[in-house]
């Protein structure tokens, strides 16, 4: 029997289409949450007391997040299509596996990028520079892995920027006093959730000669995602207070650091399976807080 996943779809799509969406990673949608969920944070932080989030704004910043998450994952791929055939799990993607070409590659990132373009075009001038701007650290976080022990730390900078983006789309211009506080807990969550998904990977990683905070951290992994953990909660705290938030608000971010506390005492490091596990279930946090922040407002 079909069902409804993404990975169904994907493989119930024309077959010349299909290496382009597997590029895309549309038959793994965790990520495309973990770049949207911020967004829509800042987009319902950004709501005016007592209203719902701007369903237009959810709405146009949900398809920017496929088309950028696209974008990006056709960008890494690009690099590193020389590691991915060396990596068990990552072999069988598009450009590794000679599905596609490298022109053709690059000929789909520009037209994704030129759809994520209009959508960008939708919001305020400060809005449409605030997101240009994000362009670079797209470009150059896939190169990260092979310069530095900390190519998360990048990936987090890159993944919140809709905790800036979104208010401002709403506002008009930041209110720094809560998106900081809100994109550095953002980049906090994703230093928790991409060490945890680098885990899966290490072995390879030693033997190709990349870098990540999975190696740096080893077997010291929990007291790393503890602190980085905290930092996020006391972050979304002030955020909270910074735009005057109610007990919804603070009652999910309490859930939340339930649900990291048993994220990170049950996980296992050296077990594939559950660090994708793992990984996956952030997408339940990123819901989470997003609830919370609409109960909270109205």
């Amino acid at each position: 029997p079909r069902s409804f996943s993404a990975a169904e779809l994907v493989r119930a799509a024309p077959a010349p289409l299909q290496p382009y969406l597997r590029l895309m990673r549309l038959h793994q949608p965790a990520g495309t949450w973990l770049l949207y969920l911020p967004c829509t944070w800042s987009i319902g932080l950004a709501a005016a007391p007592g209203c719902l989030p701007d369903w237009r704004m959810l709405s146009l910043f949900g398809v920017g997040a496929v088309l950028m998450r696209g974008a990006g994952c056709t960008i890494n791929d690009m690099w590193d299509r020389d590691y991915d055939r060396q990596v068990a799990r990552t072999a069988s993607r598009p450009l590794a596996a000679g599905d596609i070409s490298t022109f053709q590659s690059l000929v789909f990132l520009g037209g994704q990028l030129s759809l994520a373009l209009c959508v960008l075009l939708c919001l305020n001038y400060y809005s449409i520079i605030l997101g240009a701007a994000s362009l670079s650290l797209v470009i150059t976080y896939p190169l990260m892995k092979r310069i530095t022990y900390w190519p998360q730390l990048v990936l987090g900078l890159t993944f919140n920027w809709g905790a800036l983006l979104g208010w401002s789309a709403i506002r008009g211009s930041c209110e720094w006093s809560v998106c900081l506080p809100l994109y550095f807990a953002g980049v906090m969550w994703t230093l928790v959730y991409d060490t945890i998904y680098a885990h899966q990977d290490k072995r390879d990683d030693i033997m190709i000669g990349v870098k990540s905070t999975a190696l740096q951290f080893k077997e010291d992994t929990k007291q790393w995602l503890s602190g980085f953990s905290l930092a996020m909660l006391l972050s979304l705290c002030v955020a909270g207070m910074n735009c005057n938030q109610t007990f919804p608000y603070y009652s999910a971010v309490a859930a939340i650091g339930a649900h990291l506390a048993h994220q990170i005492y049950t996980l296992d490091i050296d077990k594939p399976e559950d660090c994708w596990k793992k990984f996956a279930s952030n997408r339940t946090v990123g819901i989470l807080l997003f609830i919370g922040i609409v109960l909270g407002n109205l």
